[in-house]
């Protein structure tokens, strides 16, 4: 049952989600909201996971089309859905997409549409997208039919693919479970598929018009666009199967897993802008005791002495390690800016205990077909970096996120460490979507081990708002505080869901063994503390606080795996710290009240209680009993 908290606590936002309408069609199950289908199911087994009609800007922003004309006709034995939704774009441009969607039990599913523009309009992509899901798809055989007809057998990538795994596709067809195989049939354009795992997506993304064709470019005026989605589940098991019945509501149950390892130490972002709101919040600083602080100096925003004079008042006050990232603009040789900022550290009298350089070129992403950007080697950066910061440890990597460090990857070898970031509303920012970015995550971090090896590994700052756009211009502006993909502020990271979110994210990259984690900043719109503009009092701690200060506790300590039997609602883990009894460690991931099951488990407080109720994305630590 969903939470009767006030969503303001939950989102940040009183403004809720429209809750789909579930649609059946003999076995096939699928929800319908902003008119589009997600979590397509035949016998209760995810299917798909979503299949969309998309418009994209020339940011790659989506756009959030008006919805006419909507009819739902939910019938016996399937289902009816059609609408006209409306873009406006730049310009006073407008495009008009007429939707018809149909299923009936045994039949195929088909999702048409035609798009048709009286002005012209500009897009980066108009048409379909299909989401495969990964969890039990990865490293699976699919058949892939092209378009000239031939036929390829493969697997479903394992590790993350940098570039397109499949071009010019017709249809694509993969096993459900057994003796049963769903059938995508893609018609009026030509496809490809992407692994959404590079931007932590827990998809598999077919997409139309080929990424190697020019973007932006211009749908024509009078000219009508046809595309249509075809699903076919072939059931070998018809004759004999009857259908599934809805399980019962059970307790989700807890088990010992065999994984173990050390927690990560915790590192907060620190930028010029957020200097002095962080100074002004040296008690909170100092509660946390995070073991990192991470200071962003970029050259290209104006960053100069000032700004390292404070990170060298901030470090006075921080007890652990420091961190400088640079974004280096390379617009004249490496060793001689390399060499200037060096000199500005000195006069500034800030000596961190790390520097990560990268080339300010670098955070922007290179899709495929595009022409790299002008950019000195990196063996050539780094050789700058060693020489103008002898004797402090170097990294690499991105500064943006694993996308860009699995389509360039660095030449590690004179690297003390790896890094990079994730964000979870590059492609959507709907709730599900968000915390379902959390599945991708140990596909990401075994991803870079297979790449890197044992070389020590750091993540963040990942956080829920963007802070920097890899894909467009610019990051999306969100003054009304919405759910909005690409923006720089999120509602959600002021609330329980982005503290849900981050307890998540730190215990699906435990496994990585990464050397530090940062999930936030301070201060600001990625910060641990309220601003002066937002809603609640200035000063106050967002729910985020306490997450980051209990990981930064846990920092060191062992931990231990513990399986949940349903992990896309609740994920756990156990901490072991010397001298001190174990902890279970819980994080509700979902909108509705979970009850566990404890098994082995007994609490030190309540040993006879054998279950724990979790109230909405909300977190828990109970000490065990040993």
């Amino acid at each position: 049952m969903k939470s009767e908290i006030d969503p303001f606590q939950l989102y940040g936002t009183r403004e809720l989600e429209t809750p789909p309408v579930r649609l059946t069609a003999g076995r096939l199950e699928v929800d319908f909201k902003d008119g589009n289908l997600r979590a397509i199911r035949y016998d209760g087994i995810e299917v798909l996971r979503a299949v969309s009609y998309l418009v994209r800007d020339r940011d790659w922003g989506t756009y959030a089309p008006d919805i006419d004309d909507l009819r739902i006709n939910q019938q016996q034995d399937g289902f009816l859905v059609s609408y006209v939704a409306r873009c406006r774009g730049p310009e006073n441009t407008e495009l008009a997409i007429d939707v018809r969607i149909t299923a009936e039990a045994d039949e195929a599913l088909t999702f048409e549409a035609i798009a048709l523009s009286t002005t012209g309009f500009e897009t980066n992509r108009c048409g379909f997208c299909i989401l495969h899901p990964i969890v039990g798809v990865a490293g699976t055989p699919v058949s892939v039919e092209h378009v000239d007809g031939s036929r390829e057998s493969t697997h479903f990538p394992d590790l993350i693919e940098p570039w397109q795994p499949y071009k010019d596709m017709r249809a694509i067809t993969h096993g459900v479970m057994a003796n049963v195989t769903a059938e995508c049939r893609v018609e009026g354009d030509t496809f490809e598929m992407e692994d959404q795992r590079n931007w932590s997506d827990a998809s598999y993304k077919t997409y139309v018009r080929p990424l190697a064709l020019p973007w932006p470019y211009r749908i024509p005026a009078s000219e009508p666009m046809r595309q249509r989605i075809v699903l076919t589940i072939g059931d070998k098991r018809r004759a004999t199967a009857a259908p599934a019945m809805i399980a019962d509501r059970r307790p989700i149950e807890l088990s010992l897993g065999e994984t173990s390892g050390i927690m990560p130490a915790i590192g907060l972002v620190i930028t010029p802008e957020e200097a002095e709101a962080t100074l002004a919040a040296r008690g909170r600083l100092a509660e946390i005791a995070p073991q990192e602080l991470l200071f962003h100096f970029d050259p290209d925003a104006d960053h100069g002495i000032d700004a390292l004079k404070s990170f060298t008042g901030i470090a006075a006050l921080h007890a652990g390690r420091s961190t400088l990232e640079i974004a280096l603009p390379c617009r004249k040789a490496p060793l001689a800016e390399a060499q200037q900022i060096a000199t500005l550290m000195h006069d500034a009298g800030f000596k961190p205990d790390a520097i990560v350089v990268s080339p300010s070129v670098d955070r922007q992403s290179t899709p495929p077909g595009s022409k790299w950007p002008e950019c000195p080697p990196l063996e050539e950066v780094y050789a700058a970096a060693h020489a103008a910061f002898p004797n402090i440890r170097l990294g690499g990597g991105m500064l943006s996120y694993f996308t860009e460090l699995n389509r360039k990857r660095v030449p590690a070898d004179t690297l003390g460490f790896i890094t990079h970031c994730t964000n979870p509303i590059v492609h959507a920012a709907d709730d599900l979507s968000v915390m379902q970015t959390l599945e991708s995550l140990p596909f990401i971090t075994r991803s870079v081990r297979a790449i890197y090896g044992d070389k020590p590994y750091r993540i963040g700052p990942s956080t829920i708002p963007m802070r920097q756009n890899p894909y467009g211009s610019r990051t999306i502006e969100n003054p009304r505080g919405g759910r909005i993909a690409m923006a720089n502020t999120d509602p959600r990271h002021n609330a329980r869901f982005g503290k849900a979110f981050a307890l998540g994210y730190a215990v699906r990259v435990l496994d990585a063994g990464l050397e530090c984690l940062t999930l936030s900043a301070l201060t600001g719109p990625f910060g641990l503390i309220a601003g002066e503009k937002e809603p609640s009092a200035r000063g106050t701690t967002r729910p985020l606080f306490n997450v980051v200060s209990t990981l930064s506790r846990l920092a060191g300590s062992q931990w231990q795996e513990c399986l949940s039997s349903d992990q896309t609602s609740v994920l756990a883990f156990i901490t072991a710290q010397p001298g001190a009894a174990r902890q279970l460690h819980l994080v509700n991931i979902t909108p509705a009240s979970q009850q566990i099951q404890l098994g082995r488990f007994r609490l030190l407080e309540q040993p006879g209680n054998t279950r724990l109720t979790l109230d909405a994305y909300s977190t828990a630590s109970t000490t065990l009993m040993d």
